[in-house]
């Protein structure tokens, strides 16, 4: 299976911010063990590519016109 980027803009801010700080507490021992669940939003957004997003066919990649930026 190809990991296709599908993570992108915002959503990848938004899970390396959240993934960060739920690791954070966990470290710090605040919170639940389920706090090292922020390894997951943390991975898939620096590797850009959710497996999730793969099966429910959804991506938050801009997507790049073909032809763009060539010169006449």
């Amino acid at each position: 299976m190809e990991m296709k980027r599908n993570v992108g803009g915002i959503d990848k801010i938004a899970r390396i911010v959240v993934g960060v700080v739920l690791i954070v507490l966990a470290l710090m021992g605040i919170g639940t063990p389920w706090t090292w669940i922020g390894v997951l939003p943390l991975a898939t957004g620096l590797l850009n590519w959710c497996p999730l997003y793969t099966l429910i066919g959804v991506n938050t990649c801009q997507k790049k016109e073909s032809g763009s930026g060539q010169a006449s």
